[in-house]
């Protein structure tokens, strides 16, 4: 071999391997400051309230502020795009539930960064979506109850909504299509109007998430009919699934983290290993519960199998209900 060949092979590995001790050397040192989960969605909710509890247990096992940052709009599109454009070294992170992750590609026309190019971490906990109704309006205690009085009274049921293109409405269109009904979509701009104007009897019934929901079942103010996890949950033995009476139906609302793209995998599995570690923790677990919300954890890689599931079952939704955001 020529020696000016040689040594500018020698260089281009020298190049490479001292690229590659850099980013090991970095790896092993992370966290060394201050680290930021955005949040795409407003304070006080469940999808800001959950990171939040996570955040204070890394601070504590890091010996670093981790902050929460809420980046709002566009159905957390947002956010979303500011950690996608953010420098991939572990020290922003994106903490949210399904909308910028798996629905939104397939609902708005354009947007500022690719879903599939975030390096998933993990599923931090999931709570499940529930069908809640006025008791004053509706008088069905049971789901096949609730479906036989929808065939009876097709289009009239009022059915109140996060807003289109949202977790709720496409639960809602995916129960319709499943149980061969038909309801009356009334869109909202988040759940606490709707479930404002749900209590108000201005609406029959809502699909929302039972962390927010939860709190005025118990107080008697809506009625429980069934929740969309796969199974009945270990903390509400006596409320029947919808899968029950419509088998295979299942709508959760996750919170997951998600890192942007070209994100070193060494820094992946940290992330993943210490907040696994935090959800067994008692304390962070029985915080979850509050939230009505069950732990997940796993790998780094099934997180992205999981991901790539949801994003398929929420499209076929959309495009078999035409769902759109007008």
């Amino acid at each position: 071999m020529p020696a000016k060949k040689f040594v500018a092979i020698s260089a281009v590995a020298l190049s490479f391997m001292a690229a590659l001790a850099t980013a090991i050397a970095h790896a092993e040192e992370y966290p060394a400051r201050l680290i930021k989960m955005v949040v795409p969605f407003p304070a006080g909710g469940t999808a800001d309230v959950m990171p939040r509890v996570i955040a204070e247990w890394l601070s504590r096992k890091w010996g670093q502020t981790v902050i929460v940052e809420n980046h709002t709009g566009a159905g957390g599109n947002i956010g979303a795009e500011v950690v996608a454009k953010s420098k991939p070294d572990g020290y922003t992170l994106l903490a949210s539930p399904p909308p910028p992750l798996v629905i939104n590609q397939n609902l708005y026309p354009h947007l500022e960064f690719d879903p599939q190019q975030f390096v998933p971490i993990v599923v931090m906990a999931r709570v499940p979506n529930a069908l809640v109704v006025n008791p004053d309006k509706i008088d069905a205690s049971n789901i096949k109850d609730f479906i036989a009085y929808a065939r009876a009274n097709p289009g009239k049921i009022t059915d109140a909504t996060q807003g289109n293109g949202t977790t709720s409405q496409l639960t809602s269109e995916m129960f319709q299509m499943m149980a061969h009904v038909k309801l009356q979509n009334v869109p909202y701009r988040g759940s606490a109007p709707a479930l404002n104007d749900l209590v108000a009897g201005s609406v029959d019934c809502m699909f929302d998430n039972l962390g927010v929901s939860l709190q005025l079942v118990k107080a008697g103010r809506l009625k429980l009919i069934a929740v969309a996890s796969p199974q009945r949950m270990t903390s509400l033995p006596d409320v029947a699934a919808i899968a029950e009476t419509l088998p295979g139906f299942e709508s959760v609302t996750w919170y997951a983290v998600v890192a942007p793209p070209l994100t070193p995998a060494a820094i992946i599995e940290r992330v993943n290993a210490d907040i696994n570690r935090a959800l067994h923790d008692s304390e962070v677990r029985k915080r979850l519960t509050d939230l009505s919300a069950e732990p997940v954890g796993g790998t780094p890689q099934e997180t992205a199998k999981y991901l790539k599931q949801e994003a398929e079952r929420w499209k076929n939704v959309i495009t078999a209900a035409h769902v759109t955001l007008d």
